[in-house]
């Protein structure tokens, strides 16, 4: 009887402390979500994101009006009739002295390109006058016309065809395809997977790094305004670190998923017709501007829609979504209640500001290392340092969110993870020793020796 006693007992404490960390929690969440900087920063995030979407399409819409019309005056003649007119670009020759040329472009609103006569060598030199500043397409266009026909004449001069150089080109199409251990075969894209590996990693450290400072910061405010005394003689100072840690981390979540649910709401808006044009041909034909210069020098390449649509199905077919999806809830709200802990330690034990530096290196050391070794481990995502830095649970919500992409085995995700939740909860019980202690010190200057201190007792 007396162990069952015990044991009710014991369930009873343990539900009074959970229910102050419930009313912690509350209070931190519907204290931050009302703010007006939070409802500010939520609607105007989105709509950022969306404008770097929405603005090069509609920029490109209008700019696209325009034709721009070139004057050649070519003095070799090696050139003449080799400018083929483009989308937006129309070109005409003049044969006229270049002073006289210049004068009569400019004026009408024209661009002159001038090839002079070399005395000795062939023609590599152009002088391109323009008012405005000339796009990057039409330098690309004249700079691959002038290079092909001087090539092409070098090659005549030493007795070479350059039709049998340029039917001697192939292009070769490599294709990575995944073999398992049970044999099944999947098609990958190594690109895909590299951008999608170095952005999943620098998107949870830069949320946890901004949301661990939302942490540290409410510690600060909360001492030094001597807040914290009052809640202290109703809580203990482990349930209102836990408290706080979790309140911000629903804050940050929460905050996210309004970006990105926002995003697509704005960017879905001006694609229904709100915006100018419709959104996807315009989003095709800004691709086309942009790989322009490549489908010059490969006139017989692929269109880009077509290469987008093909990236896409790699991407879907050769990286399981649902688990890039869980993993980075997991590795985002596991780092950053695991970094959150330290960062509310570190405000507890400080005043200001300035003190926190000499706190905060140490531990923003394994973050900035594991960004530093992007390169590293988008490089060889499956070696012995990416292996071990992912399950390092300092390092493994970047690294091991940058090795998922390339295909990781469920036991190593589960073991990282399981090393994450242990570290969490051994370092909240660290940090809660600090915390105790150090909000309750005011106008001291800490040092490592005084938070070992703190420590032991």
């Amino acid at each position: 009887m007396k162990a069952i006693f015990s044991d009710i007992c014991m369930f009873l404490l343990f539900v009074q402390s959970m229910k102050k960390i419930l009313l912690i929690i509350q209070r931190e969440y519907l204290t931050r979500v009302r703010k007006k900087s939070f409802i500010v920063m939520t609607i105007l995030g989105p709509i950022l994101m969306a404008a770097l979407v929405i603005l090069p399409v509609y920029l490109s819409s209008l700019g696209g009006e325009s034709l721009r019309k070139v004057a050649v005056l070519d003095e070799t003649g090696w050139l003449f009739q080799k400018f083929q007119d483009q989308e937006n670009i129309h070109f005409y020759y003049v044969d006229q002295p270049v002073a006289q040329a210049k004068k009569v472009a400019l004026l009408q609103g024209n661009l002159l390109l001038y090839i002079p006569r070399p005395s000795l060598n062939v023609p590599v030199n152009a002088e391109l006058y323009s008012v405005k500043q000339p796009g990057l397409d039409l330098r690309s266009y004249i700079k691959m016309v002038m290079k092909r026909v001087v090539q092409n004449k070098k090659l005549l001069a030493e007795g070479i065809d350059p039709n049998k150089i340029k039917s001697s080109k192939v292009n070769i199409n490599l294709v990575t395809i995944k073999v398992a251990e049970n044999g099944e075969e999947k098609e990958s894209n190594t690109d895909v997977e590299v951008g999608l590996a170095i952005f999943s990693g620098l998107l949870i450290y830069f949320f946890i790094f901004m949301f661990g400072a939302q942490v540290m910061k409410g510690v600060m405010e909360e001492k030094s305004n001597r807040i914290v005394e009052v809640i202290i003689s109703s809580v203990k100072p482990f349930q209102l670190m836990m408290g706080k840690i979790i309140g911000v981390a629903m804050v940050g979540l929460t905050q996210f998923l309004l970006w990105v649910f926002l995003t697509f709401a704005f960017v879905g808006i001006y694609q229904a017709g709100f915006g100018h044009g419709d959104f996807s041909s315009d989003l095709t034909k800004l691709g086309e501007q942009k790989t322009a210069v490549a489908q010059m020098q490969a006139p017989g390449s692929i269109d880009s829609k077509t290469m987008a649509l093909g990236q896409i199905s790699e991407l879907l077919s050769g990286i399981n979504i649902k688990v890039m999806i869980f993993s980075f809830i997991f590795y985002f709200l596991g780092g950053y209640l695991l970094y959150a802990s330290l960062f509310a330690a570190v405000g507890g034990a400080i005043d200001h500001d300035a003190d926190a530096q000499q706190f905060m290196l140490p531990i923003s050391i394994p973050l900035i290392f594991s960004v530093a070794m992007t390169g590293v481990v988008a490089n060889q995502p499956d070696g012995a340092l990416a292996l071990w830095m992912s399950m390092i649970p300092f390092t493994s919500p970047v690294i091991m969110m940058m090795r998922i992409p390339f295909g990781v085995p469920f036991w190593q995700i589960g073991l990282s993870a399981g090393l994450l939740l242990l570290t969490f909860v051994f370092t909240t019980f660290v940090a809660g020793k600090i915390y105790r202690i150090g909000i309750l010190i005011y106008g001291k200057k800490v040092n490592y020796a005084e938070l070992w201190k703190w420590l032991r007792y």
